[in-house]
């Protein structure tokens, strides 16, 4: 089958190259010719775990190729899956530019009837609107359109294995040729018998994802709303970590006896600095206005997003307290990303308490091993070392913002040997408090004796 993935962003990107690798014909498009130029010369701009792989397994079986004419493109294909960014708005409102731009272009050059896939996160009844759109722009008598949700529930830094082991596979649909269609695409997915094109070590074999289908509204509701449980679970756990941090429990051990009741479960259990990225807030954000707009109290989902907001503050304070004066304290910063095994410094929380540190005089040298160039296009006069040991060295302290398997591999006894002092300030919970404390640390977690 014939596809155009219109949006060469993260979940694009990673869509269009996970369904070419099921053997479908996949064009994608974007309206940044750089970054096309860059594709076309099989250089990927984003880092997501194995995609590389994928992406030049299916360049070479030729089923994989790229193009900034979105119009064209949708013509001459069967299906068109939108994964165009839907920003915030300072007011709370969501910017549809981009969206309305590709569905201008689209019907404007189709001239037969085509299924339209909204994969991008947007609001509620989104999809009538865009089918609204769509048909009053179409330029042929011919240009009938179907419009579906698909929303995509992918973790970036497990975003290839989460498309091609999803836990369910989401379909909100107008009718049964659409269904009738996408679950033609998804069928190697839906195979019992399913493997993965390349080899991934943490996609041993499975049982098939559950297949829902729902109407297009339902769909829709149902992205925002496992987002932002998502969110309040994290928070939640935040609480319970200062709760633990007055009363002297281990918020480790509380989550864990917590987490493993089946009605629970231990995922998003996770107390730290708060959840950041490109969605989650987002997302948030945006059921809280939907339920303000219609009228429906969401006083929790509120109240999660002002326990977020107060991580930062929260773990700058611990860190002031220890230090006791922040100017002119050369302070290693391990972790740019908002979360391990990407590159995305979009909302991280890393980003804003390395502000914050900055701001009251630190003298502050980071290091993340993917996301140090993209934190430059954010902080241009960010000061980075070669790796963790160089940012450490004659550090008054250390702190751990983004939870990379990297950090925890460290031979700790050098870091703390090249340290002015091996005082750890741990965000994300990553280390052990004994061992550290027995290496000679003084060290500070979240939620945690001592902490």
């Amino acid at each position: 089958m014939r596809i155009a993935v219109v949006g060469c962003g993260h979940v694009g990107l990673v869509t269009g190259v996970c369904l070419a690798s099921l053997g479908q014909h996949v064009l994608c498009v974007d309206r940044d010719l750089e970054r096309i130029r860059l594709l076309q010369e099989s250089s990927l701009p984003i880092y997501e775990p194995h995609l590389d792989e994928l992406f030049l397994h299916s360049r070479s079986a030729g089923e994989l190729a790229f193009s900034g004419d979105t119009g064209n493109a949708a013509s001459n294909v069967d299906v068109v899956f939108l994964c165009v960014g839907v920003p915030q708005l300072e007011n709370g409102t969501s910017d549809f530019s981009a969206l309305d731009s590709a569905a201008r272009q689209i019907a404007r050059s189709v001239q037969s009837p085509k299924l339209v896939v909204v994969l991008s996160t947007v609001p509620v009844q989104t999809g009538n609107q865009l089918k609204h759109l769509l048909t009053v722009y179409a330029a042929n008598p011919q240009a009938r359109f179907c419009v579906a949700s698909n929303p995509q529930f992918l973790r970036e830094g497990t975003a290839v294995e989460g498309f091609l082991h999803p836990d369910r596979i989401l379909l909100g649909v107008e009718d049964s040729a659409s269904e009738k269609t996408l679950r033609h695409i998804y069928a190697p997915v839906l195979d019992q018998n399913f493997r993965c094109p390349i080899h991934l070590e943490k996609c041993p074999p499975r049982k098939p994802p559950e297949l829902l289908i729902t109407g297009v509204e339902s769909a829709e509701l149902i992205k925002h709303a496992s987002n932002a449980f998502l969110a309040v679970k994290i928070s939640y756990a935040n609480v319970l970590a200062d709760l633990c941090e007055r009363l002297g429990a281990d918020v480790q051990e509380v989550t864990r006896a917590v987490g493993l009741d089946q009605r629970i479960g231990p995922r998003f259990l996770e107390p730290g600095i708060g959840f950041g990225g490109p969605r989650l807030p987002k997302d948030l954000a945006a059921f809280c206005r939907l339920a303000d707009r219609t009228g429906v109290e969401a006083g929790i989902h509120h109240a999660a997003q002002g326990v977020n907001r107060g991580r930062i503050d929260h773990f700058f304070e611990k860190v002031q307290r220890s230090l006791w004066v922040l100017k002119d304290k050369r302070i290693g910063f391990l972790g740019l990303a908002h979360k391990a095994d990407t590159d995305d410094v979009r909302g991280s929380p890393a980003i804003e308490l390395l502000k914050r540190l900055t701001a009251a005089g630190a003298q502050v040298r980071a290091y993340d091993p993917r996301a140090m160039n993209q934190a430059r296009s954010v902080l241009p006069d960010l000061a980075c070392g070669a790796d963790a040991y160089d940012v450490a060295g004659h550090a008054d302290a250390l702190v751990v913002a983004t939870d990379w398997d990297e950090f925890l591999k460290l031979d700790w006894k050098r870091i703390r040997d090249v340290m002015a002092r091996p005082a750890v300030f741990d965000g994300r919970n990553l280390l052990s408090p004994p061992q550290m404390r027995a290496l000679g640390f003084e060290y500070y977690s979240v939620g945690r004796p001592g902490s």
